[in-house]
């Protein structure tokens, strides 16, 4: 059997991006034609409800012990030139999820906050592995977030599992945690809990990519590990799929679940607050 290597995915990666852009261009075609988009007709659908049932939590933001975590700030998710884009683009753009996780980063960074991302990376040893769940298996197939060593950056600057070219200049200022890459979802398999430990925090603002997935998994986590955790709703999005509309799935746990749910002014608002 031949080494894997990160150029496997070369030839699929080029196919998923053309069948994103045969996604945007049908949808473009619909607006041209007068035709309601769900990107126009979908935020009524996301609104919390009038009358809710489950009794209201919030969470107290203070420098000392609060951290901003965000997971997957990544091009291959966030981009349209990422791989992902004919999927979750849509719900990237209805949630202005680019800007508002770059209102976050520069809020947390001029406040002093702590900042950690968890990233999602793939190397060629992660190829041989034995059994995937339906997107694991979609991953690995369209090359996302890979790199061509956990110990080398050869091809990272510009590639799919390079961050965002607007975050770097946070995420690289030698202040801002990046933890050792989640494996699947969670932060189980990072050093996530270390370093906010470390750090002496115990409150999470999270957000960042993808809701259902990885928000959604580093939420569950960081409650189970005994941190307060507030969810900003519009720094994230997720992907529309026939399975189903990821963002309203995420949303919905978000409601049942996360010591406080907030917007990006919600949130920002709160950093400045602190400090």
């Amino acid at each position: 059997m031949d080494k894997p290597t990160c150029t496997h995915g070369t030839h699929t990666r080029r196919h998923a991006l053309k069948l994103a852009s045969a996604g945007f261009v049908a949808t473009a075609a619909a607006a041209a034609t007068g035709a309601t988009t769900p990107a126009q007709a979908g935020t009524e659908v996301y609104a919390d409800p009038a009358e809710p049932a489950l009794p209201q939590t919030d969470v107290t933001v203070e420098l000392s012990d609060t951290a901003l975590v965000v997971t997957d700030p990544q091009v291959d998710f966030l981009s349209p030139d990422g791989v992902t884009w004919g999927v979750v683009g849509e719900s990237v753009t209805e949630h202005n999820t680019v800007d508002n996780i770059g209102r976050l980063l520069g809020a947390a960074d001029s406040a002093g906050m702590t900042i950690a991302i968890s990233p999602y990376y793939y190397y060629p040893t992660d190829h041989g592995w034995k059994f995937s769940g339906p997107l694991e298996k979609l991953m690995h197939a369209i090359g996302m977030f890979d790199r061509e060593s956990s110990l080398s950056m050869e091809g990272f600057e510009g590639s799919g599992a390079d961050f965002m070219p607007q975050y770097k200049e946070i995420i690289e200022n030698g202040r801002t945690i990046i933890t050792s890459p989640h494996k699947v979802y969670g932060p189980e398999a990072n050093d996530l809990s270390l370093q906010l430990r470390k750090a002496g925090i115990d409150k999470v603002i999270l957000a960042g990519m993808s809701a259902n997935l990885c928000v959604q998994a580093h939420l569950h986590e960081l409650l189970e590990q005994g941190f307060e955790v507030a969810v900003v709703r519009d720094a994230t999005a997720a992907a529309k799929l026939p399975e189903g509309d990821g963002y309203m799935a995420a949303l919905i746990n978000f409601r049942y679940i996360a010591n406080a749910l907030w917007t990006t002014d919600e949130a920002v608002a709160r950093i400045d607050a602190a400090t």
